[in-house]
């Protein structure tokens, strides 16, 4: 492998001599018994403590995102059978080069620790940043949201996604109830959950540090007597956001805070916390950066 090229029509015993003529030296062999695969399952199935934050990437997208921004990497497994691409062959090279261990596994043993349809032969575990309050920028304007009790990845995707959009400065994540390296929530963030400082804490340290530093907390609530689009979001701000049966918790309205509301023209009562977070996030962001004004 001197040079790239399409794969497409070599055997699966062409293509891994010319993988292990160039990179022999750094790859090993894993089989379905081996320590690396089992720690992968483990990560997937959230089966063992996982002190490291390790979460698993899948393919030519999921692998360009831990590169993109420079998560590091622990392990590189590839599966020969299904690299074709020449960028599936660059990926794996840059890999190669950066990871703790890297290996060449069967296509049946990918199988069994792939959650894609098709993987494109590429399948990674980088460690996830792991921010705390004092990473977060201070200045004169300040956006964060604070997801409070979220159960779904899905959503929790979203919204970073959002986050990253708006150049929200922190998303910080109290009374926890999914996993930041599920695969669903990593996947809809589209490698927001790379980019976004994420925080994980508890209401009373979040509470507090909101009042340190001068934060306003607004609070979404189908039943607040203000509209979204009425607030000016000036300041510090921080945007509450409640769980998809819950709510909000108790204790965020015994604090001095703003209500807003989403205002519902037709027959539902509510939107997707995910679509409704991303309406306030945009109305919030512009006004708070001074990109729109509302007369």
């Amino acid at each position: 492998m001197a040079e790239f090229q399409d794969l497409s029509n070599y055997t699966l015993e062409e293509k891994e001599e010319l993988i292990l003529n160039k990179y022999k030296k750094q790859l090993g062999f894993a089989g379905k018994k081996h320590g690396v695969i089992k720690k992968i399952s483990s990560i997937n199935n959230n089966s063992k403590p996982n002190p490291e934050r390790l979460c698993v990437v899948e393919g030519i997208w999921g692998v360009s995102m831990l590169l993109q921004h420079n998560i590091r990497i622990k392990y590189l497994l590839v599966c020969p059978e299904d690299i074709y691409t020449i960028e599936a062959q660059r990926l794996m090279d840059q890999c190669i080069n950066i990871a703790e261990n890297s290996f060449m596994v069967s296509k049946k043993v990918f199988e069994t620790i792939s959650e894609m349809g098709n993987a494109q032969g590429l399948l990674c575990v980088g460690y996830m940043n792991n921010y705390t309050f004092q990473d977060i920028p201070l200045n004169k304007n300040n956006v964060v949201v604070i997801l409070d009790g979220l159960e779904i990845p899905g959503n929790v995707g979203t919204i970073l996604r959002s986050s990253d959009a708006t150049k929200i400065d922190a998303v910080i994540i109290n009374n926890r109830k999914t996993r930041l390296n599920h695969p669903k929530l990593i996947r809809s963030s589209m490698g927001a959950c790379f980019s976004v400082p994420i925080i994980d804490s508890d209401f009373e340290e979040t509470n507090n540090w909101l009042r340190e530093n001068g934060f306003k907390p607004i609070l979404t609530d189908t039943d607040a007597k203000n509209q979204y689009f009425e607030l000016d979001y000036s300041g510090r701000i921080a945007i509450v956001v409640g769980s998809e049966r819950y709510g909000i918790s108790e204790g965020w309205y015994k604090e001095d805070y703003s209500g807003i509301a989403i205002p519902m023209l037709g027959d539902c009562d509510s939107l997707n916390v995910g679509i409704a977070t991303t309406i306030v996030l945009y109305e919030a962001a512009l006004k708070n950066k001074g990109l729109l004004v509302r007369k």
